[in-house]
């Protein structure tokens, strides 16, 4: 019986050990990033990002609680807005300030998840004219710190949150090729 335990405990220690040395494999920093041709001009589809009250039209994020609790402040849209949300396990709790405004070309944010883990990134929308047509790129990267790298192991971060932004850019076409 203890020889079982033993052998049981050193498959275990190898297991673990395992994880953490491809862990530290793993980048120190990371980056998501889909981009979508939109049937429409960049200055139709730039407002759609830059004013958080819209983002309940296009963003995957927004129908994933009901009863998930909003707040914005700052500026109405653009450089200042600043939009919070405090939701289930499927959307956390964290906040969103538009840093950089250069309509309609860039957006940048600053996004901080407060649950279910906590995380300081930045998402930047960039607008691409392409004849009748913009190219919409949606971007976030920051830091991974240890858990992060650990998490990676098990899970792939870019099709996972890339799949996200699949479905807000085909949402965003949507409502902007009407």
């Amino acid at each position: 019986m203890l020889k079982a335990i033993a052998i049981i405990a050193i498959v275990l220690a190898v297991g673990i050990a395992a994880v953490l040395a491809l862990a530290f494999t793993k980048p120190d920093t990371f980056r998501v990033e889909r981009s979508l041709k939109v049937k429409a001009p960049a200055d139709a589809i730039y407002p759609q990002v830059a004013d958080f009250h819209r983002w309940t039209g296009w963003s995957p994020y927004e129908n994933r609680d009901p009863a998930m609790k909003r707040t914005y402040g700052g500026a109405a849209a653009g450089k200042g807005a600043t939009y919070a949300w405090d939701g289930n396990n499927n959307v956390g709790a964290g906040h969103m300030e538009i840093l950089e405004a250069s309509a309609p070309s860039k957006l940048r944010i600053k996004l901080d998840f407060e649950r279910p883990f906590e995380g300081h990134n930045t998402a930047e929308f960039t607008f691409v004219p392409q004849g009748d047509a913009t190219l919409v790129t949606w971007a976030m990267h920051g830091p991974a710190p240890f858990m992060s790298k650990v998490m990676q192991v098990f899970i792939n971060m870019d099709n996972m949150i890339g799949k996200d932004f699949e479905a807000g850019l085909a949402s965003l076409k949507k409502l902007t090729e009407k």
